[in-house]
């Protein structure tokens, strides 16, 4: 099985029952979205404030400080939008003040230490089920930290508040395709990978 297959599998059950992103007759609070593929921008955020509350509790069972602070950041996309390199999730993407040039791409240039870049996930499957998936963390670490990953610690936890992995730390290996992947978009954007123009603020 592939590193992305496995976090697909290990994504938490949020809810998946009956009606179109509404509350279902069972007044458990589930719903299901009736047309995955289908699913606008404003769609997407409609369906991330209704799980947002129980991703955000899972989180926090890490311990982790950030995820303590994150939801004060500031939030970089409008609507949550799917992002090919975390497995087809919709996203959404927060940074501390020191990473507040994560909103201007063109001249974020390279981020100083103490950046941290945050990042939630969901799935919405093809039928129409909610996953809760990992929170992807990226703090920029004093120079000389780690050359090959551009002095960045990468983070996972789980939806579960389990730490997946962290770079030079806990389950280090599980991690280092993040390295790998984030490699791809090189020096020229501090191997950032950015929101795409269509979903900024």
């Amino acid at each position: 099985m592939t590193w992305l297959g496995a976090l697909i599998l290990t994504g938490g059950l949020l809810w998946a029952s009956t009606g179109v992103a509404q509350e279902s007759p069972d007044q458990e609070g589930h719903f299901k979205v009736t047309d995955p593929a289908g699913l606008s921008g404003e769609d997407a955020e409609e369906v991330y404030r209704k799980i947002a509350r129980d991703m955000i509790r899972g989180y926090a069972l890490s311990g982790q400080g950030e995820v303590k602070s994150y939801r004060g950041w500031k939030r970089f996309n409008r609507n949550p939008y799917r992002s090919a390199q975390h497995g087809e999730r919709f996203v959404n993407n927060f940074a501390n003040k020191p990473g507040e040039g994560f909103g201007d791409p063109d001249n974020a240039g390279i981020f100083l230490p103490g950046t941290i870049l945050v990042k939630e996930s969901f799935s919405v499957t093809g039928t129409g089920a909610v996953f809760s998936g990992p929170l992807f963390i990226m703090e920029k670490m004093p120079r000389g930290f780690l050359a090959a990953s551009r002095d960045w610690r990468y983070s996972m936890i789980m939806p579960d508040g389990s730490l997946f992995g962290m770079t030079k730390g806990d389950g280090d290996a599980n991690v280092n395709f993040c390295i790998a992947c984030h490699e791809m978009v090189g020096a020229s954007q501090d191997a950032v990978f950015f929101v795409p123009e269509d979903h900024r603020n």
